[in-house]
């Protein structure tokens, strides 16, 4: 692992890497059920192959990351649907079918692809007052990322944090695990995370673990352009930017939501990389045409930071 965190540090150093896109919805997108308390985690038992596609998909599309549908598969929603002993199979099943999909990259593909490990808020996304006390969380987020560290992912995917206990939590689980680790938060308009902490004060907390890269995903196109700059000016670290798509409902925190084509994506997501962000990709709503659409802009990317 130690190889796998150094490889990808110096690729941030000389270019930037395009992230994929979403499982949830995608899997939703092509037929699959996912009603909880499982949602995009009971795929990987009845429709595996739908997950593999999946990521297949994204490597086509050009991705250098593919995060491995592990966002609920963590010891609460496991143990709600009464497969908390299956923990660890159903982990090394979603890391390895992320895996298979990069068997078919063409061997004159330049760059490498790291399969990195979804760890989720243990609760719901968008519901901070339900995240548990940090005696649980340093339980469950230990448990989860021992889970993936056994699966073999190449570094921990710590994303959608709305409290800065949980992120910190989180991040010192895969830190004593040896693995690297990149931290995403969902914040609310005015840029503060949804527990209302500002987001000065989580990059300060999470910095001793040494995140490869720090970002926002989970808000419309437009709130992460907007709120980039700020993240900017809390840290010296690459910046990770990947918004939300299609929500029917506004989101908490968000007074609106945005469905806009792959091309119109793209062009926001060149604005994110003029405002320093390294690493770009999509979060739900977003489809393998979308991370197509990116790909072009991996040029603009070429050079340090």
């Amino acid at each position: 692992m130690d190889g796998a965190k150094e490889s990808l540090r110096q690729a941030l150093e000389r270019r930037g890497l395009l992230l994929d896109g979403a499982t949830g919805t995608e899997l939703t997108r092509r037929g699959v059920a996912t009603p909880l308390p499982l949602w995009s985690a009971g795929a990987l038992r009845d429709h595996p192959d739908v997950v593999r596609a999946i990521h297949t998909d994204y490597v086509a599309a050009g991705a250098d990351i593919i995060v491995a549908n592990t966002f609920r598969s963590n010891v609460r929603t496991l143990r709600d649907a009464g497969l908390h002993e299956q923990g660890e199979a159903l982990n090394r099943v979603a890391v390895e079918l992320a895996r298979e999909a990069t068997k078919d990259v063409s061997p004159d593909r330049d760059n490498p692809i790291w399969i990195a490990a979804s760890v989720a808020p243990v609760e719901d996304c968008y519901c901070p007052h339900l995240v548990p006390n940090e005696r649980t969380l340093d339980n469950e987020h230990g448990r989860m990322v021992a889970w993936l560290a056994a699966a073999g992912a190449d570094l921990i995917w710590i994303e959608t944090m709305n409290t800065i206990r949980e992120a910190k939590a989180a991040a010192h689980a895969a830190s004593q695990a040896g693995l690297p680790l990149v931290i995403s938060f969902v914040v609310k308009e005015n840029g503060d995370l949804l527990s209302g902490e500002p987001l000065e004060e989580a990059i300060v907390a999470v910095e001793p673990f040494e995140p490869v890269a720090l970002g926002l995903n989970c808000i419309p196109p437009s709130g992460v352009t907007r709120n980039l700059p700020r993240l900017r000016a809390a840290t010296s670290r690459p910046l990770l930017a990947y918004a939300h798509l299609g929500n029917p409902e506004p989101i908490t925190g968000w007074s609106f939501s945005q469905n806009i084509t792959p091309q119109a994506y793209a062009k926001e997501a060149a604005r994110w990389i003029e405002l320093g962000a390294r690493i770009v990709g999509g979060c739900c709503g977003t489809t393998p045409a979308h991370i197509a659409a990116l790909r072009p802009l991996t040029k603009k990317f070429e050079g340090p930071p």
